[in-house]
């Protein structure tokens, strides 16, 4: 089978390659599943630079979240087991994690559904305590993650605020829902962000980001408010002043998803059972900005890694239709 490998760690671009390899074999509790469709996530890009909070055995194929197909038919939504990731014509994955695949949506749809919501959910929801009429803020709005929190937060019946970076992104956060969209290249976030909340600031801040977005965030939060960490896409990790935490009566809360498959897989389940509800709803739907052919795969998680996309990025195998 075909599939892209990393050999030695580095810039995605310039470490992924494109190999012809046996299939993997599968371990106990696991099964072989046939790829219908990688979604791309940050992480694959950490992954592939060696400074995911993982790090599979070289070579590995990079690929976090798929859908696929089992060997009795069944179209599932899979995290794959490293080192044996989704890029690749099979995977493996752990036979008690395969989630349906919701029928409202096509494969790279559903290859988009996991992570991300499953993030958003667990952390706007379990976490934040996102309640109804709430004003929440995401940052990097227009992006993979962000996008999904922008969807769930307006189920949730939220006004949702989006900060994004550039124009062309904007629009995207415009067209996923954001009741107001902030262009930090254009504007003043914390100006912005105050002038549209009356001054009050925002309930629950999604941060993505970390670096400047949170010392903005520390800046926009409303009393009793929560910020909300979920990554640091910048590169930066922030170090809050707790004392202002305190005068300002906010909370910081943290989220590692990935915890919740070994501490408490039934809320897994018991999520995507939610998140198939509301995608046959029409409430959700992973905004898919480019199928990506199979070939071009190291170009587009380079792209991920330099933060110049919008949306979600979904590689399809030879032969798939876009």
């Amino acid at each position: 089978m075909q599939a892209w490998r990393v050999h030695e760690n580095g810039e995605p671009g310039e470490v992924m390659q494109l190999d012809e390899t046996d299939r993997p074999e599968p371990g106990p509790g696991q099964v072989l599943l046939k790829v219908r469709a990688t979604g791309l996530n940050f992480p694959d890009a950490l992954l592939c630079r060696g400074q995911y909070q993982v790090r599979p055995p070289l070579p590995f194929t990079p690929g976090v979240e798929i859908c696929a197909e089992t060997e009795d038919g069944r179209r599932v939504i899979a995290t794959p087991a490293l080192p044996y990731g989704g890029l690749a014509e099979y995977a493996v994955a752990d036979e008690a994690a395969l989630l349906p695949a919701p029928e409202a949506l096509d494969d790279a749809e559903a290859a988009a559904l996991h992570i991300g919501y499953q993030t958003g959910w667990f952390g706007l929801h379990r976490r934040a305590g996102l309640r109804e009429g709430e004003t929440l803020l995401v940052h990097a709005a227009a992006g993979g993650v962000g996008s999904a929190a922008v969807q769930l937060g307006k189920a949730a019946g939220a006004t949702v605020i989006g900060v994004v970076g550039g124009a062309d992104k904007a629009a995207v956060a415009r067209g996923i829902g954001c009741d107001v969209v902030v262009d930090r290249h254009a504007e003043d976030v914390v100006a912005a962000v105050k002038e549209a909340t009356g001054g009050r600031g925002a309930d629950v801040i999604y941060d993505p980001v970390g670096g400047a977005a949170y010392e903005q965030s520390a800046k926009l939060v409303a009393f009793e408010g929560r910020i909300l960490i979920v990554g640091f896409a910048s590169g930066t990790v922030p170090a809050p002043a707790l004392n202002h935490a305190l005068i300002k009566n906010y909370s910081i809360v943290g989220l590692h998803w990935g915890l919740y498959n070994l501490k408490d897989p039934a809320a897994v389940l018991r999520c995507h059972e939610t998140l198939t509800a509301l995608a046959a709803k029409g409430l959700v739907k992973p905004y898919v900005s480019e199928r990506v052919a199979f070939a071009d795969a190291a170009d587009a998680v380079q792209r991920i890694s330099e933060g110049t996309t919008t949306g979600r990025l979904v590689v399809l195998p030879e032969g798939a239709r876009a």
